[in-house]
């Protein structure tokens, strides 16, 4: 069965068009509960799945119509309200529920939506498990529906964000505060927008919140990790010691030292994995990353006796290969991490916790955690396609990216479509940017000659 709805994270597009729309949301609820009530043991009483969002407009109808098809399939919906994503894997664990639902298009523009599933271990689903749900939707009825007593409630968590912020201050060693750390904010205007600065204040530091009005079109407006050239100018401004720029659903960071330099998620990996082999706590000398990590960072872990491992593109991908490895450090050079002795999936508030922490723990600034980490030049763009034809029927592209692969020699090329946007991204890295960019630009020019994009 070819896949219509899911795709690398979720169901995502404009909402209130396919596939994001209320009557899709309805089905996916019912369809859902279906697949989790197998998956789940009997339990007393019915089912119950929490859902949480984000902070766009949209997601009020989708939180309707999903709850609506959770109870009509005779389940429990457990309405947690905005809230980010890691938390919303966090309450499921919590709550002993049978699976969650996330309402969020994570860093995309307000107008677009997505819903995606966690499992009872807030772990977010498998491609085989979002194919067989897949299968189920397409096949839906409302025959056999429960009635009566036997269709289903919506309840209301009103302390959902108060539970994630103890949970997230648990995370942080009790022997240690942020007392005396100035921090500048950005919350992209999401669903972080309460739990960040909170969790943050009551542990001690200084905090300057930017973003931190959401109005459910501004979210990730030239704000928070897709710009973190704003925060980075409030660090120099407030002369912090860390800038922190969330995305819109708060499952990923990117930080800004003290100098207003721009700290990425390959950086705050290599940082996190050095300071626990030192420790003798990194599990294995082993982290894993994706196929768009830089392989500067892969050099650098290779010198201190670190493995370094590679997944396709997705949180959910490195914390399959971190189960399978043992690994306890994860994550993308686009700030999704995954400490997962503490959660499954990437967390921005807590990722920038551990790094505070090992910042408190070493006495060192920032700058100084990172200096050392080389990264090759990158360069990425992206082609706007009608259709994601497969690479392998753009031989005139293939030949492209393998000539630019013999160009840049230690670098590598990446040309992949994206999962949630109708996209190619071609990204080239090497010693030298102009060359990147020249590789770049001729895999560009021969994809658009074999799709007829623009």
């Amino acid at each position: 069965m070819t896949r219509k709805l899911f795709g690398t994270d979720g169901v995502r597009g404009t909402a209130n068009a396919f596939p994001v729309t209320v009557d899709n949301a309805l089905v996916l609820g019912r369809t859902a509960v279906r697949y989790f009530q197998q998956a789940s043991p009997i339990r007393e009483g019915k089912h119950r799945i929490v859902v949480g969002k984000d902070t766009r407009l949209s997601s009020y109808m989708l939180e309707a119509a999903i709850a609506a098809g959770i109870c009509s399939a005779g389940a429990d919906a457990v309405l947690l309200g905005p809230l980010p994503t890691p938390g919303i894997s966090f309450i499921t664990r919590s709550m002993r529920a049978d699976a969650g639902v996330v309402i969020s298009a994570s860093h995309n523009p307000y107008h677009d939506n997505g819903i995606k599933f966690f499992s009872k271990e807030g772990t977010k689903l498998t491609d085989e498990a979002e194919l067989e749900i897949e299968e189920a939707f397409a096949q839906d009825s409302i025959e056999g529906l429960p009635t009566g007593r036997e269709a289903g409630k919506i309840y209301r968590v009103n302390d959902a964000q108060g539970r994630y912020v103890e949970f997230l201050k648990s995370s942080f060693p009790r022997d240690l505060a942020l007392d005396g750390i100035e921090i500048s904010l950005d919350c992209a205007n999401g669903a972080a927008y309460l739990v960040a600065p909170t969790v943050l204040s009551e542990l001690g530091a200084m905090v300057r919140n930017y973003a931190k009005t959401p109005n459910g079109e501004n979210i990730n407006d030239h704000c928070g990790a897709l710009y973190p050239e704003n925060v980075a100018g409030k660090v120099l401004g407030d002369r912090s010691d860390v800038g922190i720029a969330l995305d819109g659903d708060g499952d990923r960071v990117i930080l800004v030292d003290e100098k207003g330099a721009i700290v990425d998620g390959d950086r705050i990996i290599g940082a996190a994995a050095l300071y626990l082999k030192e420790q003798g706590k990194l599990a294995g000398d082993l982290v894993v990353t994706t196929i768009m990590t830089n392989v500067g960072l892969e050099l650098y872990l290779k010198d201190h006796g670190i493995t370094m491992r590679r997944t396709p593109v997705g949180d959910r991908y490195v914390f399959e290969e971190m189960q399978k490895s043992g690994a306890i450090v994860g994550g993308e050079n686009s700030g999704h991490i995954i400490f997962s002795e503490f959660n499954p999936t990437g967390d921005g508030i807590l990722t920038a916790l551990q790094i505070l922490a090992i910042m408190q723990r070493s006495g060192k600034k920032l700058s100084e955690l990172v200096a050392a980490i080389p990264l090759f030049p990158q360069v990425m763009k992206k082609l706007a396609v009608a259709k994601k034809v497969p690479l392998d029927g753009l031989p005139k592209t293939r030949k492209a990216m393998a000539d630019g692969e013999k160009a840049l020699g230690r670098g590598r090329v990446v040309v992949r479509y994206s999962g949630t946007e109708p996209v190619l991204r071609v990204m080239a890295e090497g010693e030298e940017e102009a060359k990147c960019a020249a590789v770049v630009a001729a895999i560009l020019d021969a994809a658009k000659k074999e799709l007829g994009a623009g």
